[in-house]
């Protein structure tokens, strides 16, 4: 009786330890099937293409911790993780799978000459890719290069500029402060990002030649499965709300209906703007959205023809 009630112990042991690893291994796949249906995007670690990257996936309600001391950050409320890294291993990055997507600048990408897809330009982080000289210089044209010593981060973009040009000038490659180059005698010219102009001034240095226009965009891995595919299109979707929604004003005012076809004629709304009726039978109120550039003239042509209570508010997102 003895041997019976130790042999039923040890299945009843044996069953209970194969429900826990069975349990473990069930919580273990769907971990494993939790990461592999997340979308890793690459990020500058730092810098003006960080913070704006930042911005935007917070303004698509994308949270994601912002440290700098931690590699890969998962965000809490999307299947997306970030991956820190340096702008100019980004390219490189996407293409070999490493990431999925990144946001880079468009000089880098073109640099880098990497074999990835640009699925989005994002429009902010504008910049410039340009040649200048010392600001005492003569400066009569393109051929003025000839000859001459240019410093630069970018020799690719350079190269091909040159070439097309047909000129002749020795490319001397140096990361970090390029603006200095001309000042301590390591170069004749710079070719450099210029935002603002305001680093070229401080160095004595005036822009002569715009090689080309950079500005930030979200490049993909041309291998992505459909399940990440999938991922980015909802991603996608949050970034076109939060950019058709930039400089647009949702305007509400009090029109009296005897003039509400002329409100109408010179609201220029994204279709037909919403009339609601008021107590007054006189008045209705009317409301539309507006683009910042067009807001102060339209305003004010409203008040000309009637208009009362014009309340104004900002949109944070805009589904069209």
């Amino acid at each position: 009786m003895k041997s019976v009630a130790v042999f039923v112990a040890k299945i009843l042991i044996f069953l209970h330890n194969r429900t826990i690893l069975s349990n473990f291994a069930a919580k273990f796949k769907r971990i494993l099937d939790f990461n592999v249906s997340m979308l890793r995007i690459a990020v500058q670690s730092k810098g003006r293409l960080f913070e704006d990257t930042m911005n935007l996936l917070a303004e698509a309600d994308i949270k994601v911790s912002a440290s700098k001391r931690t590699l890969l950050v998962q965000s809490g409320n999307f299947p997306l993780e970030v991956l820190y890294l340096r702008d100019d291993d980004i390219p490189q990055s996407v293409a070999s799978g490493v990431a999925d997507i990144g946001v880079v600048g468009e000089n880098e990408f073109v640099e880098r000459g990497e074999d990835a897809e640009i699925v989005s330009r994002l429009g902010f982080s504008k910049c410039r890719l340009s040649l200048a000289i010392p600001k005492e210089i003569d400066y009569q044209g393109v051929e003025w290069f000839n000859g001459k010593k240019i410093a630069t981060s970018y020799p690719n973009i350079l190269s091909q500029f040159l070439n097309k040009n047909g000129i002749q000038a020795e490319i001397h490659v140096i990361t970090g402060s390029v603006e200095i180059s001309p000042g301590i005698g390591l170069a004749d010219a710079i070719f450099d990002i210029v935002s603002s102009g305001s680093t070229l001034v401080s160095n004595n240095l005036r822009e002569v030649e715009v090689v080309m226009q950079s500005e930030a965009l979200l490049i993909g891995n041309k291998q992505l499965t459909q399940e990440k595919r999938e991922i980015l299109e909802q991603m996608l979707f949050r970034f076109k709300a939060v950019k058709d929604a930039e400089d647009k004003k949702y305007v509400r005012m009090n029109a009296p209906k005897a003039r509400l076809q002329e409100i109408i004629d010179v609201l220029p709304g994204l279709k037909s703007p919403t009339i609601i009726p008021l107590a007054d039978d006189e008045w209705c109120s009317v409301h539309t959205v507006l683009d910042q550039k067009q807001f102060w003239e339209i305003i004010g042509k409203l008040k000309e023809m009637g208009a009362q209570g014009i309340l104004v508010t900002p949109i944070e997102k805009m589904i069209i």
